[in-house]
């Protein structure tokens, strides 16, 4: 005798996937426009209560990276930076999304009908003025925003070697480098004078000759990369990962030994250049320039090189050419991020640039995800995050990190955001109210 199932009644499971389905049903309504505007809210509310509100709940001065830090330290105020995440950050943002859907679907539509540009800029002038109020909270978090955009820079120039070209480069620390020597060199010694002399201009110059001195430390990192790029695309194989390693020792070795630049000692006294607005600009011109040349005829070929070189060759397509100027390209941007990064420090010291900032660098590029722009910004985003919310554990943070990325290599071997193009209309575009399906009964088994 066959027994019968009552498939009306709910399970556990279908309505799981019902919630599940009407929660991203709630957030899918929402383009870009309305989560800008519920960040750019949540930053006003902090900075009108966000001392009061954290002395209220117990705590001295409002948590620096969501509370995170406050709780590995003292992890009984655990509750008091949740209750703070909720009331500042959470809430409204919610509210935001709730509210204010329709009318920033509308705008969105209404930017679209404009050009491209004016509507890039209007989303780009709401990240920076929440970024500015955010950072405008402490100093620490102005320098980890900093340190995160110039992450980004870094991580999209090797994307380009490792992850589009399909070769695998160790010299990037050397082109970060001499991009950092180099811009330092131009300031220090045109604005600040010390070991070099006098000083030769007057400092109310130096915003307007900064960015001449980060074109020339990447120009000089991109004549670095030819070191590399002559013996090392004649042939194929590993070698580039042997020849731009040897680079990067070389190169770290030779600013130890370089005395008039400080040596083993260092290179201090930059000027404060790279404010937050300059390190924005930068980083989102990176990110437009890097974008047009994967998506360009240039890109393709680098797509067909990395699948099937003899085959690209047999298609017409100038291999050598076409890796040399991509390692070029990728080595002048590295030299541009170098350039920003002494000047957001404001020292540099040759022992920065070795096989702990390769691992680095590597780590962000295969976490985020290869051949894609949206994974390097998240790699690059997601890594500096928790490298800074674990910096309370010390030591034990360099055993969870790679713990971390070993189980991101496990379940997702090509990195979180692997092989997606940069498809700026589709991420600013207004979002349609999907329906939700619902889930079919499973007939039971005869």
């Amino acid at each position: 005798m066959k027994s019968t199932i009552d498939n009306s009644s709910p399970t556990p499971r279908k309505g799981i996937r019902r919630y599940w389905s009407s929660f991203r049903q709630f957030f899918a309504q929402t383009p870009l426009l309305g989560w800008l505007f519920g960040l750019l809210l949540a930053s006003i509310l902090e900075n009108l209560i966000g001392y009061s509100l954290a002395r209220t709940i117990g705590l001295s001065k409002p948590p620096v990276l969501f509370g995170v830090d406050i709780a590995l330290k003292t992890p009984h105020l655990l509750p008091s930076s949740l209750l703070y995440d909720l009331v500042i950050y959470i809430i409204p943002i919610v509210l935001v999304v709730r509210f204010l859907t329709p009318l920033a679907n509308r705008l969105a539509a209404g930017l679209l009908r404009s050009p491209m540009w004016l509507s890039a800029l209007v989303h780009m002038a709401l990240l920076y003025a929440t970024l500015y109020l955010w950072t405008n909270v402490n100093d620490y978090r102005a320098l980890v925003s900093k340190l995160m955009m110039v992450s980004i820079i870094i991580t999209l120039s090797l994307n380009v070697v490792n992850g589009y070209m399909g070769e695998f480069s160790c010299s990037h620390p050397g082109f970060i480098a001499l991009g950092a020597y180099i811009a330092s060199l131009v300031t220090v010694g045109l604005f600040v004078g010390g070991d070099f002399g006098f000083i030769l201009l007057p400092k109310f110059l130096a915003p307007f000759v900064f960015p001449v001195a980060l074109i020339l430390g990447g120009a000089v990192a991109a004549l670095g990369a030819l070191l590399v790029a002559f013996p090392s695309f004649r042939t194929r194989g590993d070698y580039l990962a042997i020849i731009s390693l040897a680079f990067m020792f070389i190169v770290k070795s030779l600013f130890e030994n370089l005395e008039p630049l400080g040596g083993a000692r260092g290179f201090g006294n930059q000027p404060n250049l790279a404010t937050l607005p300059v390190v924005f600009i930068w980083t989102m011109l990176s990110i437009w320039i890097i974008n047009n040349f994967v998506q360009s005829t240039m890109g393709k070929a680098l797509n067909a090189v990395r699948d099937n070189e003899l085959a690209a060759d047999a298609m017409t397509v100038d291999t050598r050419k076409t890796k040399m100027v991509t390692f070029l390209f990728a080595a002048f941007w590295a030299g541009v991020a170098g350039g920003l990064f002494a000047h957001v420090i404001r020292y540099v010291n040759p022992g920065t640039f070795g096989l702990q900032k390769l691992a680095e660098v590597l780590a962000m590029v295969y976490f985020g995800g290869l051949n894609s722009v949206i994974g390097s910004i998240v790699g690059a985003v997601g890594y500096n995050l928790l490298s800074e919310m674990l910096r309370p554990l010390e030591l034990l943070k360099w055993i969870i990190i790679p713990l971390l990325l070993i189980l991101v290599m496990i379940f997702r071997p090509t990195g979180l955001i692997a092989f997606r193009e940069f498809d700026l209309r589709k991420i600013l575009q207004p979002k349609v109210s999907p329906k939700i399906e619902e889930v079919e009964n499973v007939p039971p088994a005869s």
